[in-house]
């Protein structure tokens, strides 16, 4: 993975990098990752359903849920990841 890719993260919904799909996806881990303590908003579920069914929508919540806590539980003992 590359800095610029990295960089084109920060700016996914405006970058041609992405397709739709993964720009819904990442919406809902920004929304995730920013809003811990809200729901997801009726507008980002209607994004995720016209890119994914119900069950890959569970899924992806899912996996941005375990790699949250994932991260929260190495911060809270400093374990540095290894590349």
């Amino acid at each position: 993975m590359t800095e610029e890719y990295l960089d084109s993260l920060l700016d996914f919904r405006g970058s041609d990098r992405f397709d739709a799909p993964t720009k819904a996806a990442l919406a809902l881990a920004e929304h995730m990752t920013d809003h811990p303590d809200r729901e997801v908003a009726d507008s980002l579920f209607s994004l995720l359903r016209s890119q994914f069914d119900e069950a890959e929508i569970l899924e992806l919540a899912a996996m941005i849920g375990l790699f949250h806590y994932t991260n929260r539980f190495n911060n809270a003992f400093g374990i540095e990841p290894t590349i």
